[in-house]
């Protein structure tokens, strides 16, 4: 198929190396000294390290909320995206409406998204779900235990059962989204609570992994089976051959209006 049919999209190879962007509104890292001495690149600055030290020439590029041009995310930078990271938090209601829908239609033409920890809240989450998203949390730096439901996944492969994380903000059920595709991983925290959390949906051509071991207090975005997890999830959410179909421009505009 060529490339006109499938929005410039070939498969990942050397040559055709997977493309990144690891985007994170990076608003705590400003305000709070903590958060800066864990995180001195930011968030998105750890997981892009992540990335890169696991998929050897990946092209990982990093945006945020203040990025020059729509959050650093514009038309061409998507056109140029395989899969989208997203962290956010304090400032969902300052992303633009004009961009999430822009993310939304290159979800649905085959671009894969990965939401991470409080991006459960985010814009173009809760588009994508048609829930509220809502869920239980507490924040007492509890142990947190990551368990695999499905180590035959390749978001999976590789993965140590449970991670055990020393440090985590507690999210619990009920966890208001639509009964997942897949469900990888559960975790369990020292409080009591379970949480589904890592599960796949497809949208449109695309897929979408949500997981939620990462907030902004803890040092888990340094911790190397996370870094495993989001790197075997990368590679899962690429879109396959053929099926990056060009992005919809017009879409409030029927075949009959032409």
């Amino acid at each position: 198929m060529s490339a006109e049919h499938t929005g410039g999209h070939v498969p990942a190879t050397e040559e055709t190396p997977i493309r990144v962007m690891v985007w994170n509104e990076g608003v705590h890292e400003k305000v709070d000294a903590h958060v800066a001495a864990l995180y001195p690149d930011g968030m998105h600055g750890a997981i892009a390290e992540g990335l890169r030290g696991l998929i050897p020439g990946a092209e990982v590029r990093t945006a945020t909320l203040d990025t020059d041009e729509d959050h650093g995310l514009t038309d061409e930078v998507l056109d140029a995206t395989d899969v989208l990271l997203w962290w956010g938090h304090v400032a969902h209601e300052r992303v633009s409406d004009v961009v999430v829908e822009r993310i939304k239609r290159r979800v649905l033409s085959g671009m894969g998204l990965l939401v991470l920890h409080s991006g459960h809240f985010s814009k173009i989450f809760i588009e994508l779900m048609g829930t509220t998203c809502s869920l239980a949390w507490r924040n007492d730096g509890e142990q947190e235990r990551v368990w695999t439901i499905d180590p035959a996944h390749p978001i999976a492969h590789g993965v140590q059962h449970p991670i055990v994380i020393d440090q985590q903000e507690m999210y619990g059920e009920r966890f208001d989204i639509p009964t997942p595709d897949e469900l990888v991983f559960i975790s369990s925290f020292s409080g009591g609570e379970v949480f589904r959390s890592g599960v796949t949906f497809r949208r449109g051509h695309g897929k979408v992994f949500y997981f939620s071991p990462g907030d902004q207090d803890y040092p888990v975005f340094h911790h190397p089976e996370i870094r495993r997890v989001l790197a075997n999830a990368v590679r899962w959410a690429v879109p396959a051959d053929g099926t990056r179909l060009p992005g919809v421009t017009n879409p409030a505009r029927g075949w009959f209006d032409r």
